[in-house]
């Protein structure tokens, strides 16, 4: 019995633990990035779904927002299931929704795409592993749908692969796929064939599968079904007039232009088709509208526009199911002056636009827009550029139930309304900002600053917000970070002993990167002494708001004191992760490969620590304690490392390998550390309230993605509060109470003057300029390209190659004149 007592304990040791957090999202509001596709059911009222493009899957609810679905199939090991390629929905039942999910074709994903299906709207999900890969972030993610369900037999799928992968056919309802031998064209562009990383050098494939409903039963299926391939040329559209056994060309289609979507109108017995010289979903320069009358096998140009006036393509279609004759059809990219979005009630014989000249440069706009749901929008979009509507318009839908309800997807949100018909009368509808519930962030930079902002979080393609306290994380944010505007802001930092102080570092080449705040973030300006060539890259602030280390993403490490030039910082390498001491003014600390770097002279030099991490090759974040100087934290492959003397020694805390990003946070007595890494319940997030003794699994089910494209950051005003910043989902935060006994030193005063006792470091502490009891909390946040080790290939890039990203080891620089920019987290590229 005993013995038995004995193994029950063990196991019980040897379990992860689960602590109840429950997640939510900071509500940042309005969507935040590119939307693909909105899909509504046929005939259920209120049932539709969004797919994006790194976000997942969202479905929509009554009160015109929306809520995520695919959130649990994200896990570290799967998270390019938040890459959704295309979906469709059983016009039998509208409890089932499939979906193609996968991120990259290229080497960037490593796993093969899936086709999920759920029989409950996306509350549980069943997977199919596809023997091929699926690029729901690739070009051309606007075509579609590649997926359909056959309206006759709910049974039978077909999905339009990509890569020369060709078409795919389920007859189980998705739980297994075959490929369909007799349809042999495979989709033949490439966008650019020199492209030696995959990503615009792989076969684009097919764009969409569209059913004929009113065509006659064969063998229990629908017999007309149509296939558009991703081709510029005469033979882009297909049909099968036997259920998939035998294809052809359909004759007499248009000679050139990619087609985007196809949709049936069967109480026309026609199909609609939009068309784009480009495949989107930011290119195109000419295109055309047509529609296919099924009956007689006619084609008819119904473009809206003609000569000088078309320079652009054509993407998002949306007929109206209640009025046949009626649709709209938008610009995929008009970027001047703005989009423009069409309506005809008379199957495109005629068209009325939603704006037109009033004798340049005035524009009678015939619609009202607003963003009262995410007033960011507004004041850091559409009060700043002439493009009000949008761009990468690939999606506009009416619903199928209600003509009045309309939904278009852009590159930053969705728009829509619910007086669509208005147009017919008095011509003037009412835009709103439609996308509340979507948070389709990619964050790059996290901070709480004690007795400051709460949350500080840099984000791409919408720049920056800041949320002053905690009870503002469910209040969509009434700006962006403005003046200088980026389209992406890479870190966020603050000074220690001076919480208004805040520093941010831009991703734009060719003015200054480097703005400061002294009222925590709520306004900000230039840094006088930032150059015009660096860029991107993480920062780190002193803790009395004087030096401003920057680790760019382009050069070396750069260095600023009292808003002076940025000069090179000759003793760290270039690409290394940095950190402020919070407390004293002149210490900072960095990392790079298999090296802990420390300063004690403000950032001018650092002193490489011997030794300091054991066996660890990569050092992947470094984090100073928020309230006591000189202690210190190191995230690398081989786990934490924690310092109490200025980084002169380390001692290694056990219980996590592999870990990423990394944090201190305010605790219920004490500080907790978060660790984004490998413990006993996976690649998770873990919380230790005994500085390591032990660690808590705090994530459970939530998914993040992947765990090393995270950022994360506790809160220093609310104890037992986190927030884990994603690349694709935007910012999760929970609050809970860990179990352990606190094991890390902790002040409830301001700093006061103290000296170090270590021997190698004698500095004075620099006195708090606040009485609160509440200090500093930081950690330092790097690109996702730091969790592998820094390239030592000195070779240069040809324009328009790879320059860096995760995982590359080829060149890092290039070729004069040419300059290395980060497209995204995985490829870097000679523009």
């Amino acid at each position: 019995m005993k013995c038995l007592q004995a193994i029950q304990l063990l196991l019980a040791a040897a379990a992860p633990v689960r602590a109840a957090f429950s997640w939510q999202n900071v509500k940042i509001g309005g969507g935040g990035g590119f939307i693909p596709g909105i899909i509504f059911h046929p005939s259920a009222k209120g049932v539709a779904y969004a797919r994006t493009d790194i976000g997942g899957l969202y479905r929509l609810s009554s009160d015109d927002s929306w809520t995520p679905v695919t959130d649990s199939l994200a896990t570290n090991e799967n998270w390019s299931t938040w890459g959704v390629d295309a979906v469709a929905l059983d016009p039998a039942d509208p409890n089932k929704v499939y979906a193609a999910v996968g991120m990259y074709t290229n080497s960037w994903d490593p796993n093969n795409g899936s086709i999920i299906r759920s029989s409950d709207q996306g509350a549980t999900w069943a997977s199919t592993r596809l023997p091929f890969k699926v690029g729901g972030n690739m070009p051309g993610r606007g075509l579609g749908e590649r997926l359909a369900v056959d309206p006759k037999n709910p049974d039978i799928l077909y999905f339009g692969a990509r890569s020369g992968n060709g078409l795919w056919k389920s007859t189980d309802g998705g739980v297994t796929f075959t490929k369909v031998s007799s349809f042999t064209n495979a989709g033949t562009y490439i966008a650019d064939p020199a492209d030696t990383n995959g990503y615009n050098s792989d076969i684009m494939g097919l764009a969409f599968v569209t059913f004929d409903s009113t065509s006659e039963l064969i063998n229990g299926a629908t017999s007309r079904i149509f296939v558009g391939t991703a081709d510029n040329i005469t033979a882009s559209v297909y049909v099968s007039e036997d259920a998939g056994a035998s294809w052809s060309a359909v004759p007499g289609q248009p000679a050139k232009y990619f087609p985007h979507k196809c949709r049936l109108q069967p109480a026309e017995k026609a199909l609609y088709l939009t068309y784009s010289d480009g495949a989107g979903p930011f290119d195109g320069t000419s295109g055309g509208v047509y529609r296919y009358d099924l009956t007689n096998g006619t084609w008819k140009n119904i473009t809206p526009v003609s000569g000088g006036d078309l320079y652009y393509g054509f993407g998002g279609l949306g007929l109206d199911m209640q009025k046949p004759g009626t649709l709209v059809v938008a610009s995929l990219n008009s970027w001047w002056p703005d989009a423009q979005i069409f309506r005809s009630t008379d199957s495109g014989a005629t068209w009325s636009p939603i704006w037109e000249w009033a004798g340049y440069p005035e524009m009678r706009m015939y619609y009202g827009i607003t963003t009262p749901k995410a007033p960011w929008i507004d004041a850091g979009f559409i009060s700043q550029d002439s493009k009000r509507l949008g761009w990468a318009i690939e999606s506009l839908e009416i619903d199928p139930v209600d003509s009045d309800h309309w939904l278009y997807a852009t590159g930053v949100t969705i728009f829509g309304g619910h007086d669509l018909t208005k147009w017919d009368t008095v011509h003037n509808v009412s835009i709103e900002s439609l996308a509340d519930g979507i948070e389709e962030f990619a964050v790059l930079g996290l901070a709480s600053v004690p007795g400051g902002s709460e949350l500080l979080a840099a984000v791409g393609d919408d720049n920056g917000f800041t949320f002053k306290t905690s009870d503002s994380l469910g209040t969509s944010p009434q700006a962006p970070w403005m003046t200088p505007t980026w389209a992406t802001s890479t870190d966020v930092d603050y000074a220690g002993n001076k919480p208004g102080n805040v520093v941010r570092i831009g991703n734009s080449a060719g003015s200054p990167q480097v703005a400061v705040s002294s009222d925590g973030g709520a306004s900000w300006s230039v840094h006088s002494g930032a150059g015009t060539a660096e860029y991107a890259g993480f920062v780190a602030y002193s803790a009395d708001a004087d030096t401003v280390l920057w680790s760019p993403g382009n050069s070396g490490v750069l260095r600023s004191r009292n808003q002076g030039t940025f000069t090179a910082v000759a003793s760290l390498p270039s690409g290394a992760v940095i950190a402020s001491d919070k407390r004293n003014n002149t210490v900072f600390y960095a990392g790079s490969g298999r090296n802990f770097y420390r300063s004690t002279d403000a950032g001018s030099t650092f002193t490489a620590v011997s030794g300091a991490l054991g066996s660890a090759t990569s050092v992947r974040d470094v984090v100073a304690h928020p309230v006591v100087a000189g202690e210190v934290l190191v995230s690398t492959n081989e786990g934490l490392f924690r310092s109490t003397n200025f980084g002169v020694s380390f001692t290694k805390i056990n219980g996590l390998t592999e870990t990423q990003h990394i944090a201190f946070g305010l605790g219920s007595s004490g500080w907790n550390i978060y660790a984004l890494g490998v413990g006993a319940a996976g690649a998770k997030l873990y919380v230790s309230a005994d500085t390591g003794a032990s660690w808590t699994d705090i994530q459970g089910s939530q998914g993040f993605g992947t765990i090393s494209s995270c950022r994360l950051v506790g809160s220093s005003n609310v104890a037992g509060q986190v927030y884990v910043g994603t690349n694709g989902r935007g910012v999760f935060y929970a609050k809970g109470t860990v179990s352990g006994q606190p094991g890390m030193t902790t002040t409830t005063s301001s700093s006061t003057s103290a000296t170090s006792s270590t021997s190698s470091i004698k500095t004075t502490l620099a006195t708090s300029s606040t009485s609160t009891k509440t200090t500093t909390s930081r950690w330092t946040t790097s690109t996702a390209s730091t969790v592998w080790p820094a390239p030592t290939n000195t070779a240069e890039s040809e324009r328009w190659g790879q320059c860096g990203g995760i995982g590359w080891t080829g060149p890092t620089k290039c070729k004069s004149p040419w300059q290395c920019k980060p497209q995204n987290d995985w490829y870097h590229q000679c523009l």
